[in-house]
């Protein structure tokens, strides 16, 4: 491979390569290293993942007693802070099935103001100290005077906390996501912003340390509805590339808030709704003929339907070919229909999915079977029935939800907990590299061919196969006589690639120490 500034120029046999070597400025021997492109995640929470792997991180405590005893130690060595920001605790993984309580929250912390966030990042358990700042909280939709708060409350509480972060923090928080990113093979981020995830501060702020600096590529989306022209403005000045990403039209699975037809498992509602189709269609339908790719957060099989339907509706007014055009965004889509699926294919609908849920929460023992019940949680992240249908896929983590990892998410999606839904590796694979890049509406990028962005990654890994679900295929792919290029055994127990070199626009973002 021959790279050109920030272009794959020329691609061929190791022979054919000769004739390049006395004109180029660097050759590099890669000693059996595998090249493929940088992945593309398509769905983070850049600052948010930061604080994550900088501050309190709860994803690992195995019970109750632990994430206080966590919380205990972490306000202790953090004296200066005046709000104690964590996330990751769930409870259904717990023994005592249950969140912390306030009081317990506060004993924990020492009076002091705390906000941790649940895996999913859609409720949240703060401490009195932290409510006390936010006093119009306790009359919006969502509070609960002991227990998480969810909607409205949990938004006007997150604004708060978010407000202590100082600039500064905010930067090391963004430098220490993007050189994370980098050193997994990741080459571009989707950075999913809005006004009830995050600020406009701190989109601009993590836009312009990007562009500033070498390390992976970010596109931004804001997440603000429109009825008219005029409200994508702010989308444009922002420096957005879309209005959409965590546009909630629900909320999600663990923390009942995901839309439903049917009530959960566990609970006697069938959760929130926060867009209907009607709403839907009006923010297609200005961002179509705004010439603005829209985008919708959407779990539930409610909150799908509405997005199919509104949708329809928005093509009825501005036409079908304008509406696929634009390859409008359903980020994680987990509850879907076939009719919905045909739907998603129908409008070229790009389905923004983190197969890391299913291996987080699926399973008979896991969360989605405690809130949906077994039949509808085996439905969920249909991804087989997706691809035969040929919906678009693009592979995220929703980092901090679960964390950056391209190949453990390449693993999750090919042995997806249902049999039925996994896809090949190869596919996957696809979906986190070109799919990224596509899902923004570029074409050339997450390939390796002459004319590409030379964005690419060399890992230590071992063995190159090719694995499908169907055992007729892998048989049929892995005969020499196929053709088919191998990827690394993603095999459950086996190893995952290592990075050695990630290369962004031809330039080194990161090298592995003492490789």
């Amino acid at each position: 491979m021959v790279v050109d500034g920030d272009t794959v120029a020329w691609i061929g046999s190791e022979g054919a390569a000769d004739s390049f070597a006395s004109g180029v400025d660097e050759v590099m021997d890669l000693a059996g290293a595998l090249v493929t492109p940088a992945f593309t995640d398509a769905h983070v929470h850049t600052t948010a993942t930061g604080l994550a792997l900088t501050g309190l991180d709860l994803s690992t405590a195995r019970t109750l007693a632990e994430a206080l005893s966590r919380t205990s130690e972490y306000a202790a060595a953090h004296p200066g802070r005046s709000v104690l920001l964590g996330h990751g605790w769930d409870e259904a993984r717990w023994p005592e099935q249950r969140p912390p309580s306030r009081a317990e929250l506060d004993a924990a912390a020492g009076g002091r103001p705390v906000y941790l966030t649940r895996a999913d990042v859609h409720s949240a358990v703060v401490s009195t100290a932290l409510r006390k700042q936010v006093p119009d909280a306790a009359g919006l939709t969502g509070y609960h005077p002991d227990g998480p708060l969810t909607r409205d409350a949990h938004h006007a509480v997150r604004r708060a906390a978010h407000a202590a972060v100082t600039p500064g923090e905010r930067e090391a928080a963004q430098l220490a996501a993007l050189r994370h990113a980098v050193s997994l093979g990741i080459g571009a981020l989707h950075e999913c912003a809005g006004p009830d995830i995050s600020s406009e501060d701190d989109l601009t702020a993590l836009l312009r340390l990007a562009g500033g600096r070498p390390g992976p590529r970010v596109f931004g989306y804001w997440a603000e509805a429109a009825t008219k022209a005029g409200d994508l403005d702010r989308v444009r000045a922002l420096g957005a590339i879309g209005a959409g990403g965590d546009l909630f039209v629900d909320g999600s699975i663990g923390s009942r808030t995901a839309c439903l037809h049917h009530p959960y498992a566990d609970a006697p509602h069938t959760g929130i709704a926060y867009l209907d189709a009607a709403a839907v269609a009006d923010h297609v339908a200005v961002c179509t003929e705004a010439g603005m790719q829209a985008g919708f957060h959407a779990i539930g099989d409610g909150a799908v339907a509405s997005v199919a339907e509104g949708v329809r509706k928005a093509a009825e007014r501005v036409g079908p070919a304008r509406v696929r055009a634009l390859r409008h965004r359903v980020e994680h889509a987990e509850m879907l229909t076939p009719a919905t699926i045909a739907a998603f294919a129908e409008f070229g609908l790009v389905a923004s999915v983190q197969p890391a849920f299913d291996a987080v929460w699926g399973g008979v023992d896991g969360m989605y079977a405690q809130r949906l019940g077994d039949e509808r949680a085996r439905t969920l992240n249909p991804y087989a029935a997706m691809v035969r249908a040929g919906v678009p896929l693009a592979l995220g983590s929703d980092s901090p939800v679960t964390p950056l990892d391209p190949w453990g998410t390449v693993r999750a999606a090919a042995f997806h907990r249902t049999p039925a839904h996994r896809i090949s590796v190869r596919a996957a694979f696809t979906a986190h590299t070109r799919g990224g890049w596509r899902a923004v509406g570029r074409d050339d990028g997450g390939v390796l061919v002459p004319g590409a962005p030379a964005d690419y990654v060399l890992w230590r890994a071992g063995e190159l196969v090719v694995q499908a679900p169907d055992d007729r295929v892998a048989n049929w792919s892995t005969d020499p006589r196929s053709g088919t290029p191998g990827l690394p055994d993603l095999t459950p127990g086996l190893a995952l690639p290592t990075a050695l070199r990630t290369v962004v626009a031809g330039h080194t973002v990161y090298e592995r120490p003492n490789e």
